[in-house]
């Protein structure tokens, strides 16, 4: 089940059906089931203050996510900053929603075991990225 939840923001527009078939797409790809997946959808402040809580990281992301996967079935919460998204769009010069696809299957990658500590897995990260992306459903 993947849920859609919004901490004092609203919630972006979601086609919870196409993009959780475009999800489960994706992880088949890395041979894993989506179990639970719940995306928390916030503003920079929240996302900040959960970086701080848990990660001892005193700066803004625009995600996080919290893998409890087991074996080759993936659960995780999500947390997406809705503010960061919309500036990051605005840097690279992309719509608001193709940036949010991107941080949503960025989650995703990650609960399917791909990293992006280093300069070489990031790059690695933006290559899966953008294959999922250009499997996502246009119509």
């Amino acid at each position: 089940m993947i849920q859609y939840l919004a901490e004092n923001i609203e919630l972006p527009i979601i086609d919870s059906r196409l993009i959780g078939n475009w999800i489960k797409s994706v992880a088949a790809v890395y041979g894993k089931k989506i179990a639970n997946i719940s995306y928390v959808f916030c503003s920079d402040e929240r996302i900040l203050a959960v970086n701080k809580q848990f990660l001892n990281h005193d700066y803004f992301t625009d995600i996080i996510t919290f893998d409890y996967s087991e074996k080759n079935s993936i659960s995780g919460d999500i947390f997406i900053s809705i503010d960061t998204v919309k500036n990051n769009a605005a840097e690279f010069g992309v719509s608001f929603e193709q940036e949010l696809h991107r941080i949503i299957i960025h989650g995703i990658l990650h609960l399917c075991g791909q990293d992006d500590k280093t300069p070489e897995l990031r790059n690695e990260m933006t290559q899966k990225e953008n294959l999922a992306l250009a499997k996502f459903p246009t119509n």
